[in-house]
C-alpha cells in the first residue's frame, strides 16, 4: 500500500512529525521556499496584470525531484508548512510545481501552532485547503518588493554607487536610525539642577527626599547660583514632616510572549541577538528529543496575537495551584487582547505542555535553548498568577519656603514575580514605619546635584523591533530580516548593541528621503501593511494595489534630476588636487568613499583618505617600507586594492611592480611561504600562503607574531570575543587563549 505524503518545510520538523505518527505516512520536507522571481531579470509582467514568472532555485533542484518521486508514488498529499503567508504561499508553489505529479489526487493543506502528537493527529483528521487569499497577499508584498527594488535601486547607481539596493521596509527602518542619528548630533544638552536631603530622626533610618517646590511653585533650578542661594536658605532651618500618605497598588503581569516582546526581553534579559533568539527559538518549536520521544517544546514563535487556547490556560492553572499553591490563582482566568492590527493566525508563544518545566527539560536542552525555553515558561506561568501587591508611602517635608518629598514601596505580596522574577519593580526609598507627622527631622546632608538633560538613546536590536512594531511597519515573521538586511548593505553598523548608520546609510537615506519621502515614510509603509492584509481579508484586489503603487513610483522616479542629486551628494572638501589644482570631492564607490578630482574627466585623480577624532579629512600616504624597488630602485610603499593590501613601487605608474603582502609569519604547512594577507568578494579579510596553489594552507582569523606561551608555537591567531567586546589572542595548535 502507498505511503501518504506529508511536506513540511524543514528536517528537523519532519523528524519530530514522523515520531508522532504510524508508518504508513512518507514525510519530506521542502527546505522552506522551492521557487521565487528570478534573480537576474525582473520577472513580473506589469502589462499582463502584474502576472508574475517564477523559477525553481537551483539549489533546490534535489529536493524537487525527491518531492516529485515521493507525490508520483502517494496516494494523498498534506501540506504542513508553517500557518502564515510565507507558509501559505509555500505550500502554494509546491501545489504548482508538482502539478503533473499531483493530478488526480487529494491534496490538502493542514495547519497546527504547536508539534504535539495530539496536534498533528488533530490536523490531519481534519485537513482544509490552501487559502488563496493568503497567498495572494504573500505575492503582493513579494512583488511591490520587487518593484522597488528594480525602480529605485538603479537611480542609487547612477547618484552613489553601484550595486546599492533600496528595500520597501528596510529602507523606512534605516531612515528611522537616521533621523534619531541626527537628534543626537543636534542635541544641545540643558543644565539642570537637584537638591537632596538626607533626613533622619533619633536612631530611624535616614532617608533620602528631593526639592519639589520652592515658595509655592514647582522647582526648577537652571544653574548654580539659583542652586547655592536655596541651599544658603536651608541651612539651619527645621525639616517638618508634614504629612504622611499611604496607599496601595498592583503590578499585573505581563501577556504572554509574541514574536517582537520575546526578542526585545531575550535582548535585556539573556543578551541574545534577535538571530540567536529566533534560531533557539525555531528549535525548541520543531522538536526537541526527550526522555518520552521527540517533542515540539513550544508553540510557532512567529506571531503577534496574544490570544491562548482554552486547553493551555487550563493546565497553566492546574500548574500554578500544584507548585505555587491555589491562593495563587487570580479569580477569573486572565485573557489578554490582540492588537487590532494583529494578524491573530497562531496563539501567543507559550510552552506545548506547561508541565514541562525547565528542571524536567534541562538534561535535554542546550544552554540557549534552556534559557529561552525558561523565559518563556516563566512568562506564561505568570500570566495565570495574583498581581503584584505593593504598599505606598509618600512622605511631604516643609522647610521654610521649601517643600521636599519622599516616596517608598513595600513589597506585601510578590505575586506572579514567585514565577517570573525579571519584571522590574522600583520601590523607590526604604522609609522606616516609625516615621509620623510632624515629626521634627535632622538633616544629615544637604546634596546639591548637577545634572544634563540627555540626547534620545540610540536604538538597539530590542528597541528598533519595538519602534517598528508600534508604527505597524513590518510583520513578526521580518523584525530580524530587517535588521539583518541593513547590516549586510553596511547601511548601519552595531556598536556596543546599539545601531550606528554608516556614512553610506546617511548618504542612501538622504537621497531616498529626498527623492521618494512619499514612499519611504512611516505612514505609507504602515498603510501598506494594512493593505496587504485586507488583500489576505478579500477586501481588495491584488492587482489593483500593485497599479496604484507602480504608477505613482513611476511618476516619481521620472521626476528624477541624476545629475543634481548626484553632484548634491558629491561633499566638497576644500582640498586641491596637486594635479591640477581643482578641488577635491568626496565620491562613492561600491567598496566605499574615495577622494576624486572635481575636474574629471579632464583630471583622473583619486585617493584615499581617512577621518581623524574631529571627522576631518586627512589624506591617507601610503605606508613606506624600508625596502627598494628591484625594478626602478623606487621606494615600496602598502598600497590598498580590491582584494586586500598589496607591496607596489612609489613611481606607479611609470613602474607596476607589486608582490603580495605577507604578515612576516612563516607558513605552518610548507614553511617555505609566509602568510599573505587577501580580501574576497565580499570584502571578508583570510590568510593564506605565498605559495597557493601548491601550499593551501588558509585561516579567517588574523596570525599575529606571538609565540605560545603554552607550547611555543611561533605565532597566534586573533579572535573578537562578543561577550566580553574585546579581542583576545588564540593558539591555533594547542587553543591557548590570551586576552
Amino acid at each position: 500500500m502507498a505511503k501518504d505524503l506529508i511536506i513540511v518545510e524543514s528536517p528537523a520538523k519532519a523528524k519530530t512529525i514522523s515520531k508522532f505518527l504510524d508508518k504508513k505516512y512518507n514525510i519530506k520536507a521542502s527546505m522552506g521556499h522551492i521557487r521565487d522571481l528570478p534573480k537576474k531579470s525582473f520577472g513580473v509582467d506589469i502589462e499582463k496584470d502584474f502576472k508574475p514568472k517564477y523559477v525553481v532555485d537551483n539549489k533546490k533542484r534535489k529536493v524537487v525531484k525527491e518531492l516529485k518521486n515521493a507525490a508520483s508514488a502517494a496516494e494523498k498529499i498534506y501540506l504542513a508548512s508553517d500557518h502564515d503567508r510565507e507558509g501559505e504561499a509555500i505550500a502554494w508553489h509546491l501545489v504548482q510545481t508538482l502539478k503533473k505529479e499531483l493530478k488526480g489526487k487529494d491534496v490538502y493543506r493542514i495547519i497546527f501552532n504547536e508539534i504535539t502528537r495530539t496536534t498533528i493527529r488533530k490536523a490531519i483528521k481534519e485537513p482544509g485547503r490552501i487559502d488563496e487569499k493568503k497567498v495572494e497577499s504573500q505575492q503582493a508584498r513579494r512583488i511591490l518588493d520587487r518593484i522597488v527594488g528594480y525602480n529605485i535601486s538603479p537611480v542609487l547607481w547612477k547618484v552613489i554607487a553601484k550595486k546599492l539596493s533600496a528595500g520597501r521596509v528596510q529602507s523606512v527602518a534605516l531612515r528611522i536610525i537616521c533621523e534619531r542619528e541626527k537628534k543626537i548630533t543636534d542635541f544641545k544638552p540643558q543644565e539642570y539642577w537637584n537638591i537632596h536631603a538626607q533626613l533622619f530622626k533619633d536612631k530611624l533610618e535616614p532617608f533620602k527626599a528631593t526639592l519639589t517646590k520652592w515658595k509655592n511653585k514647582k522647582a526648577k533650578l537652571n544653574n548654580k547660583k539659583e542652586t547655592d542661594e536655596i541651599v544658603k536658605h536651608l541651612k539651619n532651618k527645621e525639616f517638618l514632616l508634614s504629612k504622611i500618605k499611604s496607599s496601595s497598588r498592583k503590578i499585573h503581569p505581563s501577556p504572554p510572549y509574541i514574536t517582537s516582546t520575546l526578542q526585545q526581553d531575550a535582548s535585556r534579559i539573556l543578551n541574545f541577538s534577535q538571530k540567536r533568539t529566533m534560531l533557539t527559538a525555531q528549535q525548541l518549536y520543531e522538536g526537541i528529543d526527550i526522555q518520552k520521544g521527540t517533542a515540539g517544546l513550544i508553540t510557532y514563535m512567529r506571531t503577534d496575537s496574544m490570544r491562548i487556547a482554552k486547553e493551555a490556560l487550563s493546565s497553566c492553572r492546574k500548574l500554578v495551584t500544584e507548585r505555587f499553591g491555589k491562593k495563587e490563582l487570580p479569580a477569573k482566568t486572565r485573557v489578554f487582547k490582540s492588537k487590532k492590527s494583529a494578524q491573530d493566525a497562531h496563539e501567543a508563544i507559550r510552552p506545548t505542555d506547561p508541565f514541562r518545566t525547565p528542571e524536567t527539560m534541562e538534561s535535554f536542552l542546550t544552554k540557549d535553548q534552556l534559557k529561552l525555553y525558561t523565559l518563556i515558561w516563566q512568562r506564561f506561568i505568570a500570566t495565570q498568577m495574583k498581581p503584584v501587591s505593593l504598599k505606598n508611602k509618600k512622605l511631604t517635608i516643609d522647610i521654610g519656603s521649601a517643600q521636599f518629598e519622599a516616596s517608598g514601596s513595600t513589597i506585601i505580596d510578590k505575586g506572579f514575580l514567585k514565577a517570573y522574577p525579571h519584571t522590574l519593580v522600583i520601590l523607590g526609598e526604604n522609609i522606616d514605619p516609625n516615621y509620623a507627622e510632624s515629626d521634627i527631622l535632622k538633616c544629615k546632608k544637604l546634596d546639591p546635584e548637577q545634572k544634563f538633560t540627555k540626547p534620545p538613546a540610540r536604538f538597539t536590536e530590542a528597541s528598533l523591533v519595538k519602534e517598528l512594531e508600534s508604527k505597524g511597519i513590518g510583520r513578526p515573521s521580518t523584525y530580524a530580516a530587517i535588521t539583518n538586511t541593513l547590516r549586510t548593505r553596511k547601511y548601519v553598523e552595531l556598536k556596543a548593541r546599539k545601531f550606528f548608520p554608516t556614512d553610506l546609510g546617511l548618504t542612501v537615506n538622504k537621497f531616498l528621503v529626498g527623492s521618494f519621502s512619499d514612499f519611504f515614510n512611516v505612514e505609507f509603509t504602515a498603510e501598506m501593511e494594512n493593505k496587504l492584509d485586507e488583500i489576505e481579508f478579500g477586501k481588495i484586489e491584488w492587482q489593483k494595489l500593485l497599479r496604484k503603487y507602480h504608477d505613482s513610483l513611476e511618476k516619481l522616479i521620472s521626476k528624477v534630476d541624476t545629475k543634481e542629486i548626484k553632484s548634491n551628494l558629491q561633499e566638497k572638501t576644500g582640498i586641491k588636487c596637486e594635479k591640477c589644482g581643482s578641488e577635491m570631492i568626496l565620491k562613492w564607490s561600491k567598496n566605499g568613499q574615495f577622494l576624486a578630482c572635481s575636474n574629471y574627466p579632464e583630471c583622473k585623480n583619486i585617493k584615499n583618505f581617512t577621518r581623524n577624532k574631529e571627522g576631518k579629512i586627512e589624506i591617507k600616504k601610503p605606508e613606506k617600507l624600508d625596502q627598494k624597488c628591484p625594478k626602478c630602485g623606487g621606494d615600496l610603499v602598502i598600497k590598498n586594492g580590491r582584494y586586500g593590501r598589496f607591496i607596489g613601487c612609489s613611481n606607479y605608474p611609470k613602474c607596476k611592480y607589486i608582490k603580495p603582502f605577507t604578515l612576516g609569519i612563516k607558513c605552518p604547512e610548507c614553511e617555505d611561504g609566509e602568510i599573505t594577507e587577501k580580501r574576497n568578494k565580499r570584502g571578508k579579510y583570510f590568510y593564506s600562503c605565498t605559495n597557493y596553489p601548491k601550499c593551501k594552507f588558509v585561516t579567517n582569523f588574523k596570525p599575529v607574531a606571538v609565540k605560545c606561551p603554552e607550547c611555543g608555537n611561533y605565532y597566534m591567531e586573533e579572535h573578537f570575543s562578543k561577550k566580553k567586546d574585546t579581542k583576545y589572542l588564540k593558539c591555533p595548535k594547542c587553543g591557548k587563549t590570551v586576552f
